[in-house]
């Protein structure tokens, strides 16, 4: 059955705002920087009225993001979403995900989750972290060519999200690419690309549907279905609730945790002082995750929408209009990370307070989980003693949603 009523392609033929920061180029191009810094020191609070996804206000600094995320009930995640992108424009089909609902129902379903995520869940994961971790680093050749991405990032990531899921290990390279296709916001840009999405997010339904349908009536089990299935709040869900909170784990679980863990590589080969440093020091590991996330910030923004006319850094919001709220560049406010925000420093005494995880009550339900997956990469490398060196052109994702690489030829040495 079609699912998608046909219509118009959305890209946006008016004159471009050099202040639309929504634009994929920039982010294809490494080239964001510098509107941002724009942006924060001369309008923090910004209305676009012209972008392929329709007009918005970009919020770019820390202190009114984290007004705007302390107002759930103002400034919703379920009224638009939280991408810029309206995902399924003129479909039929609505697929809601608890980080897209606002209270009570978020609570509920968020709570469900929350168990695979305690830190006594990390105690009881770490070895077989450590364990995985450390063969796929003793699989790599010193020397020679290979794509980080591919061969670690996604290999490390998609491993992860097989055990969360209880999902078929031989089949794990699905989950990547779903998650690929759920979270590349280009792609509602065109009615062709919409619809082969949302055919790729059925066949990710059904499938997991049969792995739901196998452990309906079983015992409990420690990983994410199983515990949908023994909760109040999410064993009733109608199939495009289970798909999109489906497509919420998965994204969440691989593209932010992946695109840190290229960041280490490429970040750490861009600053090589801050690398000496960690090197010379295993003790700074833990702030280098940190670090790191804050300077790569895996997911670019989150879109709100407003419920009602509210005051926002001095600029007056109408109710049922939608904002970005740049994480990526409330991570390099001066303000708050000093004048080198831009860079990586691997002892930054405030790294911990970067908004990459968000803030407030849709704060990332799995941050635990991705910092000790972060924390074990570096671990495990500076063991080897192993150095990770970027030998050709970096492929980023083209996009303003997921911040991160397709591609990063590299080659390991000994340090």
């Amino acid at each position: 059955m079609d699912m998608v009523k046909s219509a118009p392609a959305l890209k946006y033929d008016g004159p471009i705002d050099p202040l639309d920061v929504s634009r994929a180029e920039l982010y294809r191009d490494d080239t964001w920087q510098a509107p941002f810094e724009e942006l924060r020191e001369k309008a923090p609070v910004y209305r676009v009225e012209g972008s392929d996804f329709g007009p918005y206000w970009s919020v770019s600094t820390y202190k009114p993001i984290v007004e705007a995320e302390s107002l759930p009930e103002i400034f919703s995640s379920e009224a638009g979403g939280i991408t810029l992108a309206d995902m399924m424009p003129d479909s039929d089909v609505k697929m809601p995900m608890f980080i897209a609902m606002d209270r009570p129902k978020h609570t509920g379903q968020r709570r469900t989750v929350a168990p695979a995520f305690t830190p006594s869940e990390m105690v009881r994961m770490k070895d077989d972290i450590v364990r995985r971790t450390a063969e796929i680093l003793d699989t790599l050749e010193y020397g020679k060519e290979f794509d980080w991405v591919d061969t670690v990032s996604i290999e490390l990531t998609t491993q992860m999200l097989a055990i969360l899921f209880d999902f078929p290990w031989e089949d794990r390279r699905k989950l990547t690419f779903w998650s690929d296709w759920a979270g590349d916001i280009e792609l509602v840009k065109t009615p062709e690309l919409r619809e082969e999405r949302l055919k790729h997010m059925f066949e990710c339904g059904a499938y997991f549907g049969n792995l739901w349908n196998q452990k309906v009536g079983k015992e409990p089990t420690p990983d994410l279905i199983s515990m949908m299935i023994h909760s109040d709040a999410m064993s009733e869900m109608d199939q495009y609730e289970f798909l999109g909170n489906l497509i919420l784990l998965i994204v969440g679980g691989n593209d932010t945790t992946r695109n840190t863990m290229s960041a280490i590589a490429y970040g750490l080969d861009l600053f090589p002082d801050e690398r000496a440093k960690v090197e010379a020091d295993p003790g700074l590991i833990g702030n280098t995750v940190q670090e790191i996330i804050r300077w790569q910030t895996p997911l670019a923004h989150m879109r709100r929408t407003a419920t009602q006319d509210h005051e926002l850094g001095g600029q007056m919001i109408k109710a049922g209009e939608k904002l970005a709220l740049w994480y990526l560049s409330a991570n390099r406010d001066a303000s708050v990370f000093g004048d080198n925000a831009d860079d990586i420093q691997v002892d930054r005494p405030n790294a911990r307070r970067h908004l990459a995880f968000g803030h407030g009550i849709h704060r990332c339900v799995g941050a635990r989980l991705a910092e000790l997956q972060v924390s074990v990469l570096l671990e495990e490398m500076a063991k080897r003693r192993m150095r990770v060196n970027v030998v050709g052109e970096v492929e980023r994702v083209s996009a303003c949603f997921v911040h991160g690489y397709r591609k990063m030829p590299v080659e390991i040495s000994k340090y």
